[in-house]
């Protein structure tokens, strides 16, 4: 057999001769280009599999983003699909370790053989590693619905989450200046120490919480700062308010004690002049005056201490009781001393009372009949019943001698003239 047969037979002996000289130096360059071309396939294939790793994280991101900012079945498909390719991206990523671990191309004794299967496996590494690069940009795409709609979302958290922060500073800061001006504040301080936990779940992020819920909590505390703030800010005008209001409503205390003092010579002047009718409503305001007062002067005087206290939601519900108790009892006061004026004048004149119920009711009538020949029986009915009732009301006091019940006539009169009110508000209600 011929030396060169021999190196034909074995590729052993073409390394081996390669690495010597005498004219050898064609077998030596197929060797050495096998092995380049092992080499060449080797860094495609890594290329292939850093682009593939590069693009499966870029993925990943994709798909929290899109988990961070909705749930639901169409992210639930998404994260199956990007689980099932991944599982498959693992099987080709081992597959592209193993050839490329197979043989080593460094090594300068590499037989050609050797050399091309090396670079077969991984050719076929780099086609698989391509082929999951192309499923993979396949799904981002179909998930890119999601991520816009997410990255819509998710714009939103940073604005969001500033604005509670800097409502909470101000909160804070009001708070502060609100305790330097001597204020305790402590409800406010009880409210704001409840926002601590819901700041440091704000901190925590979307990556934890997820897009609605952060933006929920972020407008949530934005609108209890803020209004913490507005009731710090406001609490000292707040303090003087009720201050001018509990001297305001002490002057009115010691005014309705005088006044009372009214009462009962009034009621003494109605019993002796007019009938029991006339004055039997109004026996217990003395009573109730004095009551009246005594717990005014009392919820005043806790709304007092209230306000000593800082218990601010206390004095402002004290002094809305001591106003009604007012109320109440300065309106009773008027009313026995308004009675004894209205039964004074009309005992000494009953005709002007008289007058103004026919002029009312004569203003209802020209109305009723402005542009009809007839008047509408709407209108017609009532303003008939009220003209007999204040015929009805006259012929009583003219009955009943010298001790007439004025104060019936006086009821029976407004009667009339609020039925020729009512009457006018209907006509022109429909025109």
């Amino acid at each position: 057999m011929g030396v060169d047969q021999a190196y034909e037979l074995s590729g052993e002996c073409v390394v081996r001769v390669a690495g010597g000289g005498g004219g050898r130096g064609g077998w030596w360059r197929r060797g050495e280009g096998a092995r380049a071309e092992a080499v060449t396939a080797r860094d495609a294939a890594q290329q292939a599999f850093y682009e593939l790793d590069s693009a499966q994280r870029d993925a990943q991101l994709a798909l929290e983003t899109v988990r961070a900012a909705e749930s639901g079945a169409a992210v639930e498909r998404a994260g199956s699909e990007f689980g099932a390719l991944s599982a498959r991206i693992d099987q080709v990523t081992v597959g592209y370790l193993s050839a490329l671990d197979a043989y080593d191309l460094e090594d300068p004794e590499l037989e050609a053989a050797d050399a091309g299967r090396a670079r077969g496996r991984l050719d076929v590494a780099k086609r698989d590693l391509e082929a999951q690069r192309g499923e993979l940009d396949a799904f981002v795409r179909r998930l890119q619905p999601l991520v816009q709609r997410a990255e819509s979302q998710l714009v939103r958290v940073v604005p969001a989450v500033e604005r509670a922060k800097q409502a909470l500073l101000g909160a804070t800061t009001a708070l502060e200046e609100v305790r330097s001006a001597g204020l305790k504040a402590d409800d406010l301080a009880a409210r704001l120490a409840e926002l601590a936990p819901e700041l440091t779940r704000l901190n925590e992020g979307v990556a934890r919480h997820g897009v609605p819920a952060t933006l929920h909590r972020a407008d949530d505390v934005a609108r209890r700062a803020e209004a913490l703030r507005d009731q710090a800010v406001h609490l000292p005008q707040r303090a003087k308010d009720i201050d001018r209001r509990v001297a305001s409503l002490r002057t009115r205390v010691q005014a309705l004690e005088t006044r009372a003092g009214t009462v009962e010579p009034a009621l003494s002047e109605l019993r002796r002049r007019f009938t029991l009718p006339c004055w039997q409503d109004l026996q217990p305001v003395p009573v109730q005056t004095a009551e009246a007062v005594a717990q005014a002067s009392a919820k005043l005087a806790e709304a007092a201490r209230a306000r000593d206290g800082q218990r601010w939601a206390d004095a402002t519900g004290a002094i809305g009781t001591v106003r009604a108790l007012l109320e109440t009892a300065e309106g009773a006061v008027t009313a026995v001393n308004e009675r004894l004026r209205q039964l004074n004048e009309v005992s000494h004149d009953p005709h002007k009372e008289i007058e103004r119920a026919r002029f009312a009711l004569r203003d209802a009538q020209r109305l009723a009949m402005s542009g009809r020949q007839t008047p509408d029986p709407r209108h017609a009915a009532p303003l008939d019943g009220a003209v007999a009732r204040l015929d009805r009301a006259v012929a009583q006091l003219e009955e009943a001698g010298r001790h007439p019940d004025y104060w019936h006539f006086l009821t029976e009169l407004a009667g009339v003239r609020e039925t020729a009110a009512q009457v006018v508000a209907m006509i022109r209600g429909t025109h």
